[in-house]
């Protein structure tokens, strides 16, 4: 059975950073795709950030370039999210997810999900 197990949120400041990791576990072979995805209390999910595991090609929404960081270590079958400089409007739960065979980039379509991680930034 494939896992997903989001860590490293927390509360922080206006201006911190955090780092999020995201262990996989129960798929055998490689995923094709993993991804964060965000939800604040009342609003739709929100993709993050993805990656296409065979090459590291990255995508990004447009709210968070240039202040988050998406990485995979291969290794040890972990995603991670390099938050830096958060704003207030970044408090939200953060999802990851993985797909074994397509390319969603930032669009919600992975086939595992992870159960979340809260992140809140207090201005």
């Amino acid at each position: 059975q494939v896992q997903l197990v989001e860590s490293g949120g927390g509360s922080v400041q206006a201006g911190g950073s955090l780092r999020l990791s995201c262990a996989a576990s129960g798929y055998t072979s490689r995923f094709y795709s993993m991804g964060w995805f965000r939800q604040a209390p009342g609003k739709e999910r929100e993709g993050v950030a993805a990656i296409k595991i065979d090459n590291g090609s990255t995508a990004y929404a447009n709210s968070i370039k240039g202040r988050f960081t998406l990485s995979h270590d291969g290794a040890k079958r972990t995603l991670f999210l390099q938050m830096n400089t958060l704003k207030p409007e970044d408090t939200a739960m953060y999802y990851c997810a993985a797909d074994p065979r397509f390319w969603y980039g930032v669009a919600a379509g992975y086939e595992y999900w992870g159960q979340g991680t809260q992140v809140t930034v207090s201005s």
